[in-house]
């Protein structure tokens, strides 16, 4: 017994120490973000006044909703590629089809310092113009995988029979696609979507060897600002993003625990 208490209280404080881990930088961030000085180095005290200025940066929301556009258009790219390759080759089993599966997790595997170059030199040699198409290609590549795994274990625990019970039921195979599978793994493509998203957003080394002269993302915009000190604009705009992202989830969340206990309302009183 004595032994089982000892092994909670670790277990409770590592807990404890591993949220502290993950969460105390971003409370910083929040609490710095309304902080009187600009330096983000001694708190000097309470004010809304970097809020204020934020609303005000054009330059700044001109840069977000850039880094957002690329975000959006590699999530779709990437979710679309993903989940159709994942479905094409859930039940191809010749050598080839292995081979290609096995070289989507490469971009995972490579460092994306070589990546980046290699992207960069096809670019230049093929005559594509660098910008927001060639980011978006360089995104899509390294957030690719992430959405095939996650969709591709969705399919290995999805009952094949409901594909052909809805066959043998007279449905073409563009139906049961878009009425059986993609319902069924529906969660999967969501889950890898919402990882492409995140990681399109906050790409930097990417995103810096194929932007152009006249673009700009929000991390190479805090990158570029570590020099001569990050502005607390910066620091309430992540707050910002921080809050929209953290009530999205609690939100989700909630309506799931609402869904699940509907669904036990409804069985109990059935």
């Amino acid at each position: 017994m004595k032994r089982k208490r000892v092994l909670s209280i670790i277990q409770k404080i590592y807990v404890v120490l591993l949220f502290v881990f993950f969460y105390a930088p971003v409370a910083v961030m929040i609490v710095f973000s309304f902080n009187t000085s600009k330096a983000n180095v001694v708190w000097q005290g309470f004010t809304t006044r970097w809020y204020g200025e934020l609303m005000s940066d054009s330059e700044l929301w001109e840069i977000f909703g850039m880094t957002i556009l690329i975000a959006i258009l590699t999530t779709i790219f990437a979710t679309l590629i993903g989940t159709m390759g994942a479905i094409g080759f859930k039940k191809e089993k010749r050598k080839w089809a292995k081979l290609i599966t096995n070289s989507v997790y490469f971009p995972i595997i490579i460092p994306e310092i070589v990546l980046a170059v290699s992207l960069f030199m096809i670019f230049n040699t093929t005559g594509v113009a660098l910008g927001v198409l060639a980011i978006v290609i360089g995104n899509t590549t390294i957030c690719l995988p992430y959405v095939y795994i996650t969709v591709k274990s969705r399919l290995v625990g999805m009952d094949p029979s409901i594909e052909e019970a809805s066959l043998d039921l007279g449905a073409d195979r563009i139906y049961t696609l878009f009425h059986i599978t993609i319902p069924q793994i529906l969660p999967g493509i969501l889950s890898g979507a919402f990882m492409a998203f995140s990681l399109a957003l906050d790409e930097l080394i990417i995103t810096s060897f194929l932007a152009d002269a006249g673009t700009t993302t929000l991390p190479m915009k805090v990158y570029s600002s570590m020099k001569k000190g990050i502005s607390p604009e910066i620091n309430a705009l992540t707050t910002i993003i921080f809050s929209v992202s953290a009530a999205g989830v609690i939100i989700y969340l909630v309506a799931d625990v609402i869904k699940s206990h509907k669904k036990l309302f409804r069985r109990h009183h059935s």
